[in-house]
């Protein structure tokens, strides 16, 4: 039993055909015949809206065909594994994304693509626009509007476009001519500091307002200490000044950084009465207080 076998069953039972589907999803009837004639894989179930509706339409049971997409996918997945990586579709999406760029860096950032095609930059430009873009789309796909509005900017029906995002949103592995469709007319323009990899990318203000998206890319030390404090060390001897301490308080004080600076067991003691102090923290959703910056 996979997802087309129990939709053709529900749609034999209820006297319904594909057209019926197709209008109830929202989606060409090309793209129900795909899915029923098994042409097309079944969709993630947290990158479409799909199954809802046609569980609501045939009145099957809430989250049956998303489960079965589930295991469909795992087991293609399984089959997939062996097969080569493939080639990325990049000569379109690069002169897009580099006419994208902000002017005054088009020419150093070209320079780096063309010595190092789809190297460090060039994927990780690429990745974060279409991450932007992919997240821009889930979030309006129930928008009549938006859909409506990038279908003429891009001449194709609604139902069509519908279905290009659904099948934009399900794929990991993406053609010239997806980037491309959702790139160019959602963004705007992106900037990249090359010498940490912050980004900054701005999108259309007619289909996405809103703030541009930043990234940062932030050295961080490792969880743990190379060394446990000797300071920390007689703390936790000393009973009268750890005394009770839980042990997500003590791996707290374990995570403490100094540098160039000993601290002593009375440090740490007052730090613990710090952490156990509610006047020190904001209740969440509190107000009160200056925001930081």
């Amino acid at each position: 039993m996979d997802v087309a076998s129990v939709i053709r069953q529900r749609l034999v039972e209820l006297n319904l055909d594909q057209k019926d589907l197709a209008a109830a999803a929202e989606v060409t009837e090309s793209y129900v015949s795909q899915l029923l004639t098994r042409k097309k894989l079944p969709p993630a179930p947290d990158r479409t809206d799909l199954y809802h509706k046609i569980e609501k339409f045939l009145k099957i049971p809430a989250t049956t065909l998303s489960k079965l997409a589930t295991l469909q996918r795992k087991d293609e997945l399984k089959r997939a594994l062996g097969d080569p990586q493939p080639t990325p579709l990049l000569r379109e999406v690069r002169e897009l994304i580099l006419r994208k760029c902000l002017p005054a860096k088009e020419r150093q950032i070209r320079e780096i693509f063309e010595r190092e095609p789809f190297g460090e930059v060039e994927r990780l430009v690429t990745q974060k626009l279409l991450e932007v873009v992919k997240r821009v789309a889930k979030e309006e796909l129930e928008s009549e509007n938006w859909l409506h509005l990038i279908a003429r900017l891009s001449g194709r029906s609604y139902k069509q476009m519908r279905v290009f995002v659904l099948e934009f949103l399900d794929s990991d592995v993406f053609s010239a001519e997806n980037c491309v469709s959702f790139l160019d007319p959602l963004i705007e323009s992106w900037d990249i500091d090359l010498a940490t990899f912050a980004m900054e990318i701005v999108l259309s203000r007619r289909l996405a307002p809103g703030d541009p998206y930043k990234f940062e890319f932030v050295e961080r030390e490792p969880d743990q200490p190379l060394e446990e404090e000797a300071g920390l060390k007689e703390f936790l001897r000393d009973r009268s000044l750890s005394g009770d301490a839980a042990p997500d308080e003590i791996q707290f004080l374990k995570r403490l950084r100094f540098k160039g600076k000993r601290p002593t067991p009375l440090y740490y003691y007052r730090e613990l009465q710090n952490l156990r102090d509610p006047l020190h923290f904001r209740r969440p959703g509190g107000g009160g207080g200056t925001r930081a910056s």
